[in-house]
């Protein structure tokens, strides 16, 4: 007889809780939710794109004085190449020291070779507006000083020129005032693998510059001519920036003695080994030589501007100095449109790098920095 009990073929019973209907109001909750979301990210991705000239302020850090006090000195930073597609960080710094009342003073802190005569002559603008105050804007004027770092030179010089006062430091480079448009010439080597460029023109000049051929004397006519508007405009500026050097003075010759570093001492060179320069040559000067020659005020650092300018502005010692933070976060990033340094770049190679960085452009830049202008145009 077996001991197997009988089934009794009824469908085992279903466990509480557990009905198909709890089950798909779980996914349509869960699918709901993750929609929600995506919602939200992209509504706030657009609100920032689309407000992005005022809704994400820079960041202010402390730099000197009272950290508690409300009169400021904003101290606003230009380092690098100028450039047409990067001045979004230095734009918003001039900008939000101008919207700023508690701004008393401004200090322009430089340390640039230059860059294209567009952005150099934007900048120097918009510096010359902030320090005379616009009525339009109900902005009235305040001091502006200029404080130059290891190099001030050239379209770093001319963005100088609205200061009431400049310092330099003792190891500056300055001036460099001056003006050059260069293009790379590559017949030789086209003629030698047998490439050419064949142009279909209408327009005598039309193109003039091209790498595969050399300039006729007309066309490099036409470029020095252009380059040589830009160089009177770059003395007009130094002029009515720097009054004491009108009258010819920055095309005036002058005289230098170069210095000998022999064991254990300094010394003066014979003589009849000087050499003649002039203000305007489009080299560089060394801060000493810049003091000597009027191309600045005085030799001192950061700190000797910042109280140059609280005292300027009649300011107590209950003043701060602040700096504008260069944006680095996503939100800062989309709000200023202004790439972060450790965002990955497109290849040297990129065609479109390579279209900007090769466009014909004339330079306010320091003598040795070319490269570093071509560069910089290719991160544009």
């Amino acid at each position: 007889m077996s001991n197997v009990p009988e089934s009794s073929g009824a469908p085992p019973a279903a466990l509480p809780g557990r009905t198909p209907l709890l089950g798909c109001a779980f996914a349509l909750s869960l699918a709901l939710n993750l929609i929600g979301i995506l919602v939200i990210l992209l509504l706030c991705m657009g609100f920032l794109l689309l407000h992005k000239p005022t809704t994400v302020p820079l960041a202010e850090k402390h730099y000197a004085g009272k950290s508690t006090a409300t009169d400021k000195i904003a101290i606003i930073t230009l380092d690098g190449i100028l450039l047409e597609g990067l001045l979004a960080y230095p734009h918003k710094q001039i900008e939000q020291a101008a919207e700023d009342r508690h701004v008393k003073a401004i200090v322009v802190r430089i340390n640039s070779p230059g860059g294209s005569i567009t952005a150099s002559d934007d900048l120097y603008h918009k510096l010359l507006e902030l320090r005379d105050g616009n009525p339009k804007k109900d902005r009235g004027p305040r001091p502006l000083i200029v404080s130059m770092g290891g190099m001030a030179a050239s379209g770093g010089y001319y963005v100088a020129m609205p200061g009431q006062t400049l310092f330099a430091e003792r190891t500056t480079l300055t001036g460099s005032i001056g003006v050059y448009a260069s293009f790379p010439n590559i017949k030789k080597l086209a003629d030698d693998h047998g490439v050419k460029l064949v142009t279909i023109k209408q327009g005598e000049i039309k193109d003039s510059g091209s790498p595969f051929a050399d300039m006729t004397e007309k066309e490099r006519q036409v470029w020095q001519d252009m380059v040589n508007n830009a160089y009177q405009r770059f003395v007009q500026v130094v002029e009515k920036g720097r009054p004491m050097l009108t009258g010819g003075k920055l095309l005036k010759s002058l005289t230098l003695t170069p210095l000998q570093v022999g064991p254990g001492s300094l010394h003066k060179v014979e003589e009849h080994k000087s050499y003649e320069r002039y203000l305007a040559d489009g080299g560089v000067w060394t801060a000493e030589n810049a003091l000597k020659f009027k191309l600045i005020d005085k030799i001192g650092t950061l700190d000797d501007a910042v109280e140059a300018a609280r005292e300027a502005a009649k300011l107590s010692e209950d003043y701060q100095a602040i700096k504008y933070e260069r944006p680095s976060t996503l939100a800062d990033l989309l709000g200023l449109g202004v790439q972060s340094p450790t965002l990955p770049s497109g290849s040297v190679l990129d065609p479109a790098r390579l279209e900007a960085g090769f466009a014909p452009r004339l330079w306010y830049l320091a003598p040795g920095a070319e490269l570093s202008g071509w560069f910089a145009a290719m991160r544009e």
